[in-house]
């Protein structure tokens, strides 16, 4: 034995192919979701873009189930650009008014979607968060404003575990049957240190098992732990040595799979894999009999795809048929 696998029993969630799901959080959070969008499922990936601190992804859950949030209290300029406190960079604008109905727009869109949804994925990507100097209130980002403004603190268990608790009972009135998945993402934050790092993701580990000691319906992924422990080698980490490659990102995504997909789904997973690798396949001579005969047999097996999983698949085929020349 050369590694420590990490095996993961059968959770009993089943998601199926058709069950509406959303992410928040980490950029992890966007990983899992992206890989169940590419996998045909219903899904609404990170929203508001990635949000790292746990306190501030219970903030903006807590507003799609219902509770007020002042948004306009949130706004601030820098270089003729509007930001929110409370989002990624990623949602300004020049204008005020435009932001406000963006911001708007994005919690309704995640309401709409979470009240049917059968499942929430979070990640949180570190237990460090920035305050501001003049009111202590917690920020998802500083948008690279003055350092002076701003004052670093690491966040307790007891403050994750507030947040979390709070957040947890206003998700349950608003929808009663949404399940939860929490990780703990396995990007390192070495900005902070890696000492820190240690400690931040060591403070976010124990909240999330202390909210699923406490709750059956909210489980817990070991994303961090199969980085660290089961692939535990620097080849699975990018150049930048924080990120996972693409292959752990697969080993990762396919544990999850295993664990919380039901069966037909992940009966379609490879199926629509075979599917995708066709589509992506670009000939030097298209025009070919050998070719059009190809595509043409692509389009059966996706219609038939199609009727087996009652999936739609209309752009797919759409994009094959730009393809024939007959």
């Amino acid at each position: 034995m050369f590694r420590t696998e990490i095996t993961l029993p059968a959770s009993g969630l089943n998601l199926s192919l058709h069950d509406k799901a959303v992410t928040i959080g980490s950029c992890f959070a966007e990983v899992i979701g992206t890989k169940l969008k590419d996998f045909k499922a219903d899904v609404l990936v990170n929203p508001f873009g990635t949000i790292f601190n746990p306190v501030s992804v219970c903030r903006l859950l807590q507003a799609v189930a219902g509770e007020p949030l002042n948004l306009e209290q949130s706004l601030i300029q820098r270089d003729g650009i509007w930001y929110s406190y409370d989002l990624h960079s990623s949602l300004s604008s020049p204008n005020k008014d435009q932001l406000l109905h963006l911001i708007t727009q994005r919690i309704t869109q995640t309401r709409e979607h979470l009240k049917n949804a059968r499942l929430l994925i979070i990640t949180f990507g570190t237990a460090v968060s920035y305050k501001l100097t003049d009111t202590g209130t917690i920020v998802a980002n500083c948008h690279k404003l003055p350092a002076k403004q701003f004052s670093r603190t690491l966040l307790t268990i007891e403050e994750i575990n507030y947040s979390l608790e709070t957040c947890y009972q206003a998700l349950k009135k608003f929808n009663p049957e949404l399940q939860t998945i929490v990780t703990v993402s396995p990007v390192r934050h070495l900005k902070e240190t890696l000492p820190t790092n240690s400690v931040s993701k060591s403070i976010l580990r124990v909240a999330t098992h202390i909210i699923t000691e406490r709750y059956k319906d909210v489980l817990y992924f070991p994303a961090y732990e199969i980085m660290l422990d089961d692939l535990r080698d620097y080849r699975f980490y990018g150049p930048d040595m924080l990120h996972p490659t693409p292959v752990a990102e697969d080993y990762i995504w396919q544990k999850f799979a295993s664990a919380y997909l039901d069966p037909l789904f992940q009966e379609f997973i490879p199926a629509w894999e075979k599917i995708r690798s066709a589509m992506a396949h670009r000939p030097f001579h298209p025009n070919t009999e050998a070719h059009q005969a190809f595509i043409t047999k692509t389009i059966a097996q996706l219609q038939q795809l199609a009727a087996n999983y009652n999936i739609a698949t209309g752009s797919e085929e759409l994009e094959l048929r730009r393809q024939l020349t007959t």
